[in-house]
């Protein structure tokens, strides 16, 4: 058994080398995708996040038993965005640049 086991290592070990070059180099690379995707991911997952209008409306009471008296399910989520009853505490002229 180990004969035959000796004779495939002695047969493969020339190859070796590249093979384990190679893979170790597509782990490293997978690696690097998957912490290249996952800073994409919370990149987009934080830019959705700061398009919630509740931190600055008039109704946000920011008490974590009623955040919103008027949409009180949907206050401080995504599906706030665009809430038709929003009324910002900002000045006047600071909500025309954003």
């Amino acid at each position: 058994m180990f004969q035959i086991l000796y004779v495939l290592i002695k047969a493969i070990e020339p190859f070796l080398v590249p093979i384990c070059f190679i893979s170790a180099w597509a782990i490293v690379f997978m690696i690097l995708g998957n912490i290249l995707a996952a800073i994409r991911s919370s990149h987009r997952r934080a830019k959705m996040m700061h398009q919630i209008p509740c931190a600055n409306c008039a109704y946000f009471t920011n008490d974590h038993r009623l955040k919103c008296p008027i949409h009180p399910t949907i206050a401080s989520s995504e599906a706030a965005i665009g809430c038709s009853d929003y009324e910002s505490t900002r000045p006047e002229f600071l909500d025309q640049f954003g």
